[in-house]
């Protein structure tokens, strides 16, 4: 579904990306491990278009969509759920969601949409009518995934989900990512916690100074003396 094949991209003359091979296939949950720098980040950007690609090819179900212009890649159906949740604070709950669906233009379907986040997520039906930047983290977390899939997206980048969010609030956020991924959305995700990225992933990749080192089936990684000592604390 997704190929980066040789992908390098950077800020001014910082490269954060050199070279970066990877692929997702359709259905499939792909965790993003690394250190912080390492350019986990900046994957997800180039791949939504928020990040110039400077060499090397993006492909998208078969097209190449580096140099598109964001809209353009979430009109293809890469939506993004950002690191920190980036709601839109002065906004309200369902303000936030519509938002989500800016690139689409079938009303009937936006609205049925709107209605089945708000069921999935009963929280945001409660605070629809809310301002965003009045909820928990826990529930902007929640928003900013409901937003993603108000896209209708066939992939979602998920950028460290579970950060500033209190233990109790991280279990609810994968099991929600999980359900995603089980309805038939694919997903790729970056995720500080190791541990239970891989447990949930089908496969993984371990990201070092804008580079892939290691990869392979999530259950491997688990084991993997690397992953172990630098990522799962023993």
């Amino acid at each position: 579904m997704l190929r980066l094949d040789g992908l390098r991209a950077g800020y001014g003359p910082i490269e954060a990306l050199r070279g970066l091979d990877l692929e997702v296939r359709e259905g499939e949950l792909v965790c993003l491990l690394g250190a912080n720098g390492a350019g986990k980040s900046s994957t997800l950007r180039a791949i939504s278009g928020l990040l110039r690609a400077r060499s090397g090819r993006i492909v998208f179900d078969g097209r190449e969509i580096h140099g598109l212009e964001p809209s353009a890649i979430l009109r293809a159906g890469i939506a993004h759920c950002p690191e920190g949740r980036r709601v839109f604070p002065h906004l309200t709950v369902e303000e936030n969601l519509t938002m989500g669906a800016y690139v689409r233009r079938d009303r009937g379907g936006i609205a049925g949409d709107l209605e089945r986040v708000c069921a999935h997520f009963p929280i945001l039906a409660e605070r629809r009518r809310q301002a965003a930047g009045t909820l928990s983290g826990g529930e902007q977390q929640m928003l900013a995934i409901g937003r993603a899939l108000m896209a209708r997206p066939r992939l979602i980048l998920f950028d460290e989900p579970s950060l500033g969010l209190a233990p109790t609030v991280v279990e609810t956020t994968f099991a929600i990512i999980a359900d995603i991924r089980r309805a038939g959305t694919t997903v790729l995700m970056v995720e500080q916690n190791a541990y239970l990225a891989l447990r949930m992933a089908d496969r993984g990749y371990v990201m070092e100074t804008g580079r892939i080192v290691l990869h392979g089936p999530a259950r491997d990684l688990l084991h993997d003396d690397h992953v172990r000592a630098a990522y799962l604390g023993g």
